[in-house]
């Protein structure tokens, strides 16, 4: 099993329905065939601890077979489509892949 974690943080200047737009365009990536399980989430409201970081806008936790999988997904047309429509909406992503 491969997890792919992606975190996004917006522009702050984004309005409300920009944000809500680019939240329904995440959870389309549960549409291409690589992904077994897609999650969507934004920080959680928990206590503040000194190693958690809360910064990020937009989390995205997708789960695919394995690496093959994976290489698969970031060619998807949906992916390619989503990256090329909503790029100018974040200032910052960082992507974790595990196995």
């Amino acid at each position: 099993m491969l997890v792919h974690t992606v975190y996004f943080w917006l522009k702050p200047e984004l309005t409300s329905a920009q944000r809500a737009e680019f939240r329904r365009g995440v959870e389309s990536l549960a549409a291409i065939k690589a992904v077994e399980k897609l999650y969507v989430g934004v920080p959680a409201a928990i206590a503040k601890r000194p190693v958690v970081d809360d910064s990020y806008s937009v989390s995205l936790t997708a789960l695919m077979r394995d690496v093959a999988a994976q290489n698969a997904y970031q060619v998807d047309p949906l992916h390619l489509a989503f990256v090329n429509t909503f790029k100018p909406f974040w200032n910052r992503v960082q992507i974790y892949d595990a196995e």
